[in-house]
């Protein structure tokens, strides 16, 4: 699942059998955790990384025919240990970079035979639209379902809104994931010395405003 194709196998722990391994050790990595969650005595330690952390369940009288009743609801608020679930869904944000990558990127790139510049300024545009449109997608989701284009006021209605659904809290974390993905990235594609900067400064961005909009929601 590597995102370059091993023309040769160099020394084991080398920078190139990372680089070019690296999505099968990540993937490794994951799954350690998944099989975690099959023994009692490491599914609590594996859950923390991969289920979502600090829920609060709030009871709510809902409507029925038979008449009305007591409903448990699950709602989610920020804490500390949702770093151990952004650091889980990193690994899987790795993976899935690498799957785009050599599933489809590299294709397109081989029939397109773009120099090695296009090549690299391709492969970045190819993976930032496809999170793009996932994202936004998701997004859009979030806002029919909990009807904030009907009802924009809930939006500012209660603030501080110190807790979220499911689908939204899940959706923080996993865009925090991905531009935290992004860091380790610069050194898997072998990114110029030159174009570090760049990228640093609109990851370090990203980062801050999702992590602010997250904490202070």
């Amino acid at each position: 699942m590597g995102i370059r194709k091993k023309n040769k196998n160099p020394p084991i722990l080398s920078h190139d059998f990372i680089i070019q391994n690296h999505a099968d050790i990540v993937s490794c990595i994951a799954l350690l955790f998944v099989v975690g969650l099959l023994f009692e005595v490491t599914s609590h330690v594996a859950g923390l990384f991969i289920t979502v952390q600090h829920n609060v369940t709030i009871s709510t009288n809902a409507a029925f025919p038979e008449g009305p009743e007591e409903l448990a609801v699950n709602y989610f608020h920020h804490g500390p240990k949702d770093m151990a679930t952004v650091f889980f869904y990193m690994l899987i944000a790795i993976i899935f970079h690498a799957v785009i990558q050599e599933c489809l990127l590299d294709k397109i790139n081989r029939k397109m035979h773009l120099s090695k510049i296009k090549h690299t300024k391709f492969d970045e545009s190819g993976q930032l639209s496809a999170f793009y449109l996932l994202s936004c997608g998701w997004g859009t989701s979030i806002l029919f379902s909990e009807n904030l284009l009907s009802s924009p006021v809930n939006l500012w209605e209660g603030y501080p809104h110190t807790l979220m659904p499911f689908q939204m809290k899940f959706f923080y974390i996993w865009q925090l994931a991905y531009w935290f993905h992004a860091l380790p990235e610069l050194y898997f594609q072998k990114t110029k010395n030159e174009d570090v900067p760049r990228q640093l400064l609109y990851i370090s961005l990203y980062l801050v405003h999702i992590g602010g909009a997250y904490v202070l929601k």
